[in-house]
């Protein structure tokens, strides 16, 4: 070992005997570093709904103490015992626990496992991909299930739950981009403008979808993303049109799903679940090739916030409690 000169910066959360958290930027040396083939300097991370959820605990996601959030990060590798990465190589991490149960990438450096690391798309910078980071990936894994279901923009339009947040706004852009008319469903209306500026061509009231569902309503979309669950999915898969297709990727909203059967046996409704953690990396490789290709530098650019190290505490805080727009980088250098 012994590639990383003195200590350096991370958050950590960890909590005492009585199970009472903290979060705190503290310095680490190498030695607190978990296994793996693969050592990384972060260049940078991002601020995910998950890593809010470690920082201010409303969810268990962290099942190690300590911990360093983070479930994202790109940098360049310092030491290598794969055959399948040299020093030097920049790298891209999303998923396999890494910021739940082995140490994240709000942090100067991380050692993972190189299976979990594909490399750095040609024409993508370590911030552009951040700008992406687990959202835009997510977002992509989503449109990418859609299309082998079959979808096409001339079945209808597309509805993007939770779309002003950071899957959701990735998914306005990439949708709008394939060409489908895209519905964007928010709770915060100011930000209209903002998402109408990604390619949303319809703003819906978070409020219209957030009631009982019925078994059946008025069908009005085709195909979409749905970040939020519970009686928000429940109603966007009663207003899905015969043969369309739903991708759930997320739980803002909560875990359970007061739905019918109604959707899937009378018209033949899908529900893909995009689990973005442990893809394989082929797979992997296919949905950041297409980032790199796809999206639009400008508007990401325009919806993205980047941070120091020393700001990611309260950006996380602020994620848990629905009060970011679009993406935060965090820049760990």
């Amino acid at each position: 070992m012994g590639v990383i000169a003195g200590d350096f910066p991370a958050v950590v959360v960890d909590r005492d005997a009585d199970k009472k958290q903290s979060v705190s930027l503290a310095r680490l040396t190498e030695t607190d570093l978990m296994e793996g083939d693969v050592t990384v300097r972060v260049t940078h991370s991002s601020v995910n709904y998950k890593d809010g959820l470690a920082v201010t605990g409303k969810l268990p996601v962290v099942r190690r103490w300590p911990m360093v959030p983070g479930v994202d990060f790109t940098g360049e590798v310092v030491e290598s015992r794969s055959p399948d990465f040299a020093v030097g190589d920049k790298v891209i991490l999303n998923g396999w626990g890494v910021g739940e149960v082995h140490l994240g990438g709000w942090s100067r450096y991380a050692r993972v496992k190189s299976d979990w690391l594909i490399r750095l798309p040609d024409g993508l910078t370590g911030a552009d991909a951040m700008a992406l980071g687990t959202a835009g990936y997510t977002a992509m894994l989503s449109l990418m299930a859609i299309e082998k279901h079959g979808l096409s923009p001339a079945d209808g339009p597309a509805v993007i739950t939770g779309a002003a947040g950071g899957v959701g706004s990735v998914a306005v852009m990439l949708f709008a981009r394939a060409g489908y008319q895209v519905v964007a469903t928010t709770g915060r209306p100011e930000e209209a403008d903002y998402l109408k500026s990604l390619g949303a061509a319809e703003i819906v009231e978070r409020s219209e979808l957030s009631g009982p569902a019925k078994p059946l309503a008025k069908e009005r979309w085709a195909t979409g993303v749905d970040n939020v669950g519970s009686t928000t999915l429940a109603n966007v898969l009663s207003m899905t049109k015969a043969d369309g297709a739903i991708a759930a990727c997320g739980n803002a909203g909560g875990m359970e799903l007061p739905s019918s059967v109604a959707p899937f046996i009378l018209r033949g409704v899908s529900l893909l679940g995009i689990n973005s953690v442990s893809v394989p990396r082929a797979k992997r490789e296919i949905a950041w090739t297409r980032l790199a290709a796809e999206i639009d530098r400008g508007k990401l650019a325009a919806m993205t916030h980047t941070v120091p190290l020393d700001e990611a505490i309260d950006r996380g805080r602020a994620i848990a409690d629905g009060r970011i727009r679009g993406r935060v980088v965090i820049e760990v250098g």
